[in-house]
């Protein structure tokens, strides 16, 4: 049941949590959740390989084989929450860092590494996987994602569209006009907005007087606050949200509680502007440890499942060092292929300026006898 948490509107807690810090399962009285022994052990794998995923990642770009690369670390529950909690027929529009909801939409990581490594715009169908690529202007996938929830509340679909962010976005006009869009409009939208309290180096406090989730009141459909490290709120959290999207019933707003634990990029050094305690303080609500003890207290997994998880996240990171450094470089004048559906005169010329530049470059190291 969806409530609209603003001031004074709603008798439930807060802060959505099904599980504690230490693990412990606890009740909402609006949110909660049942799975089979079989889903809760998937989730735990998710958990695990999308933080192998991210490691590996960066691991590749201090080694040069990355150009930049934009750590989860930390927010995997908030990712795989929500990319489980999606239907076959939901459509995703991320970021930059939804490396989670990659993975469960079933996008390759290796598609990932491609474009930061500079080798593509995104590998991967965007409609294969209902999963948009890659936005890296701040919060304009938020528009994205309404103008193709208004179109798919026209073709009658029945599906809902589920748009990521992070709080520092929320400062953003587009994503503000895209919360009006979407209220106007009635659109089959779930706004997910993970905050992760530091947009790059400026803290939420500077940002905001209230708590984000509240913004939806303003804007006339409800908002909720979800613990971000508790991989049980998310699932439980967006997948009733996206129900009620489904339903006609309008957008909803999450508010992922949840704590960037690496740097904003691998350009980034968090310690120039924060705390080592209060990275401290969060490491404590790991979101994998957090899982890990609820599965073990609650008989759902033994030290053979773990150490097979762990032996897949050690096949998965040679698959994605092995595979990173053999993507091919693209035909440069592949740059010109995607720019329009059809054909456009002036990337036409641009494309002949460039062919005719490669060539006479060709030419000269050919002259200089480098070739």
């Amino acid at each position: 049941m969806i409530v609209d948490s603003s001031p004074g509107t709603s008798p439930s807690p807060e802060l959505v949590q099904l599980l504690t810090p230490e693990g412990e399962r606890v009740e909402h009285p609006e949110y909660s959740i049942e799975l089979s022994p079989q889903e809760y052990r998937g989730l735990y794998r998710d958990l695990v390989l999308v933080r192998r995923v991210d490691a590996e990642a960066v691991a590749l770009q201090r080694q040069g084989e990355l150009g930049i690369w934009a750590s989860l670390l930390g927010q995997e529950a908030a990712q795989v929450g929500a990319g489980r909690a999606m239907g076959p027929n939901d459509y995703a529009f991320p970021t930059y860092r939804e490396h989670g909801v990659a993975w469960c939409r079933g996008v390759d990581p290796l598609n990932l590494l491609g474009l930061f490594r500079g080798v593509n715009h995104g590998g991967w169908d965007p409609n294969e996987h209902n999963f948009h690529l890659y936005t890296i202007v701040i919060g304009a996938q938020t528009l994205h994602a309404v103008g193709y929830a208004m179109g798919m509340q026209r073709d009658g679909s029945g599906a809902a569209v589920l748009a990521f962010f992070g709080d520092g976005a929320t400062s953003q006009g587009d994503v503000n006009e895209a919360f009006n869009f979407a209220g106007v409009y009635n659109a089959p939208v779930v706004f997910f907005c993970q905050n992760n309290q530091w947009a790059i180096s400026e803290p939420l406090e500077r940002q905001t007087r209230a708590p984000l989730y509240r913004r939806a009141s303003g804007f006339g459909f409800p908002g909720v606050r979800v613990d971000g490290n508790d991989v049980l709120a998310c699932l439980a959290v967006t997948r009733e949200a996206l129900d009620y999207a489904r339903e006609g019933n309008g957008p909803i707003l999450i508010e992922a509680f949840t704590y960037r634990m690496g740097a904003h990029t691998t350009s980034d050094d968090p310690s120039r502007y924060r705390l080592q305690s209060e990275l401290e303080a969060w490491k404590l609500k790991d979101p994998i440890e957090r899982y890990k003890r609820f599965l073990i207290k609650n008989s759902l997994a033994d030290s053979d499942f773990f150490a097979e998880v762990d032996a897949e996240s050690e096949r998965l990171a040679r698959h994605m060092r092995d595979g990173c450094r053999a993507l091919p470089d693209p035909e440069p004048l592949s740059l010109f292929d995607h720019v329009y559906a059809e054909g456009h005169p002036l990337v036409d010329e641009e494309r002949a300026q460039f062919a005719a530049y490669l060539s006479a470059d060709v030419d000269a190291t050919a002259e200089r006898g480098e070739g």
